[in-house]
């Protein structure tokens, strides 16, 4: 569009003033303007006014930008009263028509930093306006992308529409391809009219497209499909004529585009993967030529460092421009390709050319060799956190190969490590100065492959030979100068120690030596952490023997290390030291005066950083779980932490918390005199926080640390303080303060261990204040607003049932008997919020206790039960994808039911996990293994006391792997509380048992009510039950 015309009026004068102020070097000229400009956002006008600023074409392009940046900050604030950003002033609807014609006007701007801001001020307003406030915006944009002689105007609609397309929603896409897609076909398919960055951003138009058809697809199908049919052919050869040309060195938009065609490629494949089999040939050539070249580019751009790989740099729209975010999106397709089970067949053949120049790509880059040795820890976090790289991109292409090709992948895998280390030797032995990369690369990936392959070695599905293969490799390189193969070096101890199993004992022996020595050694950092890992790794299967005449040493070597080690390589270090900590607890004596120092004054230095106070903690609990060496550790500890705790306000951030953290470990599972001396220094301390503390995470640390208190002292706890009386208020006023309604809810989170310690292990204490408690537990619970504390309290309610069992009808009257707002009573509040959160509690312990409590309250067949209606399923909306707007003008909607038959449908539902679990494990191992007696036995008493008569303990093979199923599935949850929740016998239950017992024993009770339950469960649900009746 030709330059409006703007006429500059005195406000428009006044308002370019401002904005060329907002640039002046000096300070309080700058504020003034700013406040100035703040000022006056508030006045109507303002979001026109900048938008002329923005659209007149003769004023400087530093003033434009600005304007347009303002305008975009001013409609987020001012635009939409639904905004969660909104402030007063709202911006009126005919400023909003104005302000709308100008920014359209706009998308020609020959500036590119203009239409980029114009375009994202379009894009802001489209998002609360388009289409129903906005309808002639489509129209416009798409009149713009047909004018071949405005390329300026066909940039700024297609920049327009590619912001716009990643909100794009089911109502506006079917109409939207149809009219859009030959428009955009025309500008690829046409390279000598649009350049590629016009070409580019139509790629990603039709990428966010196909997005959306995908996720219409599912309901949508026959729809979707007819639409795309049609269009797929011609896009296909666009796809392949994009692809079939070679990869071009330093060029970083030829990249950019083909990313692009991948993106679309990998969308159309995923959601549309009938369609595409009969094109997808079309485009295998040409994707192995992308590939291949690809590789030769890579080698000489990043490996070697020969080339530009344009590491870092972003285009003008912000987009990555790397060589390997392409490389990336490369191997992401190639990945969704060997995921498809039609479509790998087409690479079957090729399985071994695919993981043979694949292995190439993960050569350590030039840029990776200087940044790693100069910064270890930055090798460390590289190799653990499995950063988005070509080579964890790469060692994912790999293990999906494993998986979906199985023994033959495994073997296309093995032959193609074989070949790379025939080639690496032979590079060595002709002066190559990398030779290592790839050997180190081939060792890399085998090493991330190291479980599935071992797995398949165990099982007998492969033999291979890991282990020769391993020693091999070993043999051929360990005398190598470790100081100029670094890390080459670092990736035999890792793979030494990641393939142990299979390895023979005398070169684990011998690495397991050379880790010790390194440790000790100046070698290159990498070298140290290669040993660190593979002594985390092996220390733990080492034999005690070889370890023992040097664990002293190793330990004093590992010491000095800490004190070098910083961010994520004291990590590593921390990790080795427990581990050998572990390995020499028949010196544990002789080490704890060695180590503790160290690690108490690391833990010190290191309070802010959470994981390295936490490894710190690890390390001085294995210290304290060794023979002979919990009272001098304790001694250590105690004269430092208790005066933190009783002068916490004296102290730095994070010392308080961190220190209360340092006391709980210390009462885990100790003897009584360790904790009678460290309820002596700490216990007061410890209290006056929860009772004073603002600090959430003190206050978090505290409750924990007062619960471990009760867990390890129980009754004594009270006798310790000499008044029991006075001991016990303090703690009911801990307990006070935690369950108060307007404390923060982080500050209250962890309340429902302390107070299942509390009616645990002080049951006629805590006898006299119940109604107390409940009415506390039930307001603390209405103005919570985390599900995790919501979660515990209702533990709480559950394990309240159980104690009030065989008279649970008495715990109902109560609480019918206390009055709460919005409801009938705390009963009916209780459970209305219980069956929403039964599905979302996490825990063995916790679905144990709370699963069986409904269960008693079901059987308990009070009619307050029969009163209470509560939330259902969620009611399916009508088809098709739930966008924001939909989402607020139509939230979810519940179905309401009857308790009782909620309640059946939550137990069904834990008895179905149960099976399919047991079904998962079948699948695994179809050997199962007794169930212990005794938890059978508790099982029996804790159903007498709920007043349900046993028919008989189940004895059939299924019963009994279901217990045997979800015992070992309880066994992995390791959550934090289990030390807590250990003593209570309710963690005896065996709940698959429990469950059968009690769905047998109602059925036979009260078969019509059981009858008339069954008729609201779901065919699943009830086929759970049935399998049980039947066995």
């Amino acid at each position: 569009m030709a330059n409006l015309n703007i006429v500059l009026d005195e406000d428009q004068q006044w308002l370019l003033n401002c904005l060329s102020a907002t640039l002046d070097p000096n300070h309080e000229v700058r504020s003034f303007a700013e406040a100035s400009l703040n000022q006056a956002s508030l006045q109507p006008g303002f979001g026109s006014a900048l938008s002329k600023v923005a659209a007149n074409r003769e004023l400087s392009l530093g003033l434009r930008q600005l304007a347009a940046v303002l305008l975009k900050q001013f409609i987020k604030k001012h635009w939409n009263e639904g905004d969660e950003a909104f402030e007063h002033p709202a911006v009126s609807s005919d400023e909003k028509v104005v302000v709308r014609k100008l920014l359209l006007f706009s998308l020609d701007d020959p500036h590119r930093k203009i239409c980029t801001a114009i375009s994202m001020a379009v894009a802001s307003i489209a998002g609360y306006d388009w289409p129903e406030d906005w309808p002639d915006l489509l129209p416009y944009l798409m009149k713009l992308i047909n004018n071949q002689t405005n390329m300026n105007g066909v940039h700024g609609a297609l920049r327009c529409l590619a912001l716009l397309s990643v909100d794009l929603d089911d109502t506006v896409v079917p109409t939207l391809i149809p009219a859009l897609f030959p428009c955009l076909l025309t500008i690829v398919s046409s390279p000598q009219v649009y350049d590629k960055y016009l070409r580019t951003k139509s790629y990603s138009i039709v990428y966010s497209c196909i997005a959306v058809l995908g996720v219409m697809s599912g309901v949508y199908k026959t729809e979707t499909t007819a639409l795309i049919a049609p269009m797929l052919k011609p896009w296909m050869n666009q796809f392949s004529a994009i692809l079939s040309h070679p990869v071009q060195s330093e060029d970083p938009d030829d990249w950019s585009i083909r990313m692009e065609v991948l993106k679309c490629l990998n969308q159309f494949v995923q959601n549309f993967p009938s369609l595409i089999e009969s094109e997808f040939m079309i485009i295998v050539r040409p994707l192995w030529q992308t590939f291949m070249t690809s590789l030769e580019v890579y080698v000489r751009s990043s490996i070697e460092g020969a080339e530009d790989s344009y590491d870092g740099r972003y285009d003008s729209d912000g987009a990555d421009k790397s060589l390997d975010s392409f490389v990336i999106q490369l191997f992401e397709f190639l990945l969704t390709i060997v995921g498809n089970a039609e479509l790998v067949k087409v690479i079957t053949n090729n399985v071994k050319e695919l993981a043979y120049y694949t292995i190439a790509f993960l050569q350590i880059t030039e840029q990776q060799v200087h940044t790693w040795s100069m910064d270890a820890n930055q090798f460390v976090a590289d190799e653990d956190d499995s950063t988005y790289s070509c080579r964890v991109s790469g060692s994912l292409l790999l293990e999906e190969v494993v998986n979906t090709c199985g023994t033959e992948g495994i073997g296309a895998i093995i032959d193609a490590a074989k070949t790379r280390l025939s080639e690496s030797q032979r590079e060595k032995h002709a002066g190559s100065a990398i030779w290592w990369r790839m050997r180190e690369a081939t060792l890399f990936a085998l090493t991330s492959l190291s479980e599935l392959l071992l797995e398949a070695e165990d099982s007998g599905l492969t033999r291979v030979g890991l282990g020769n293969l391993l020693e091999q490799i070993i043999s051929e390189d360990i005398g190598l100068d470790v100081h100029e193969y670094p890390f080459l070096y670092s990736r035999m101890f890792s793979s030494v120690a990641k393939f142990s199993s299979v390895i023979s004992h005398g070169v684990l022996e011998h690495f397991l030596y050379a880790a010790t020595k390194a440790i000790a050694m100046d070698v290159p950092p990498p070298v140290k952490v290669g040993a660190c890992r593979a002594l985390s790794q092996l220390l733990p299967k080492a034999n005690k023997g070889l370890i023992q005449p040097h664990i002293m040493s190793l330990f004093t070597s590992l010491s000095d290390l800490l004190n070098q080690a910083s961010d994520e390589t004291l990590n590593l270090v921390l990790e080795t030291l427990l581990a050998a900590i572990e390995a020499g607890y028949e010196l544990s004596a002789s080490i704890e005066p060695i180590i503790s120092p160290v690690i108490l004054n690391m833990w010190a230095s290191h309070i802010s950083d959470p994981f390295v106070s936490m490894d710190s903690i690890e390390v001085l609990e294995a210290l304290k779980n060794a023979p002979g060496c919990i009272h001098p550790l304790v001694s250590r500890v105690l004269p430092y932490v208790s005066p933190v705790l009783n002068k916490p306000q004296q102290q730095p951030d994070g010392l308080v918390a961190g220190s209360v953290d340092l006391v709980t470990m210390l009462l885990k599972n100790a003897p009584g005199d360790v904790v009678k001396a460290v309820y002596d220094a700490c216990f007061d301390g410890v209290i006056q926080i929860v009772l004073r503390s603002d600090d959430h995470s003190e206050m978090q640390n505290a409750t924990e640390c007062l619960a471990a208190f009760i867990a390890s002292g129980r009754q004594d706890v009270l006798a310790w303080g000499g008044d029991s009386g006075n001991t016990m208020r303090r703690l009911l006023d801990a307990a006070s303060r935690l369950l108060d309604p307007e404390l923060e809810s982080s500050g209250s989170l962890f309340v429902g261990s302390y107070i299942l310690q509390l009616i645990l292990h002080l049951p006629s204490q805590m006898a006299p204040h119940i109604r107390d408690l409940v009415v506390a537990l039930l307001r603390r619970m209405q103005s919570a607003q985390i599900v995790g504390l919501r979660s515990s309290l209702l533990l709480i309610f559950a394990r309240l049932v159980h104690f009030s069992a065989p008279n649970v009808e008495q715990f109902i009257d109560l609480l019918v008997s206390i009055p709460t707002d919005g409801y009938d009573n705390s009963f009916a509040y209780l459970m209305s919020e219980w069956t929403k959160q039964q599905g979302e509690i996490q825990g063995a312990y916790q679905i144990k206790v709370t699963t069986t409590a409904l269960a008693l309250l079901l059987s308990s067949r009070h009619p307050e039960l029969a009163k209470i209606n509560v939330q259902g399923v969620l009611v399916q909306s009508a088809a098709g994808i739930t966008t924001r707007s939909k989402a607020k003008l139509t939230p979810d909607q519940w179905t309401v039911v009857p308790l009782p038959g909620k309640i059946m449908a939550l137990l069904a539902d834990a008895l179905v996990e149960i099976q399919e679990q047991v079904l998962a494990s079948d699948n695994e191992d179809s050997d199962w293994e007794e169930v212990e007696a005794d938890g059978g036995e508790a099982d029996k008493d804790l159903m007498h006391a709920a007043g349900v008569t046993s028919f008989g303990q189940p004895t059939h093979e299924h019963l009994e792997a279901i217990a045997k199923v979800f015992n070992k599935d309880e066994e992995e949850d390791g959550y934090e509380d289990d030390n807590l929740s250990v003593a209570d016998p309710l963690n005896q239950i065996n709940l698959a048992n429990y469950l059968a017992e009690f769905f047998v024993n109602f059925c036979q009770r009260e078969r019509q009510l059981f009858d008339h339950l069954c008729q609201s469960l779901t065919q699943n649900q009830r086929n759970a039950i049935q399998k049980i009746k039947t066995v």
